[in-house]
């Protein structure tokens, strides 16, 4: 991530994002650079346009949720019908069982390291 940080604040700056500039900032934050990833780095951003990309990033969140919630309600109300009409029988209480057996089995780890 400290190479895309790196390259975040070049832009910022106005510097060109080029393998020197970009290794001086990293140096600066005191990073062991990698002249590979430099590269690479270099390389993947040549054609592209980082403020447009961070807008685009921005905004897909936003809408992102508002659509995520709209399908969780729908969602919800679909598994309430499948609960009403379903014929599997509940296993809540098999379920809470193994959770106890995991715990108890658990228990005797602690005692190992102290």
């Amino acid at each position: 991530m400290e190479y895309v940080y790196a390259a975040l604040i070049l832009n910022e700056t106005g510097e060109e994002i080029n393998e020197d500039n970009l290794t001086d900032v990293l140096d600066a934050a005191g990073v062991d650079v990698e002249e590979s990833r430099v590269k690479a780095l270099v390389a993947a951003l040549e054609d592209v346009d980082i403020d447009e990309a961070v807008s685009e990033a921005a905004a897909v969140p936003a809408g992102g949720a508002a659509a995520g919630g709209a399908a969780a309600a729908e969602a919800g109300g679909e598994e309430e019908e499948a609960e009403e009409t379903s014929d599997v029988p509940d296993t809540t209480d098999e379920d809470e069982d193994d959770d106890e057996d995991e715990e108890a089995s658990g228990e005797g780890l602690g005692e190992l390291f102290g």
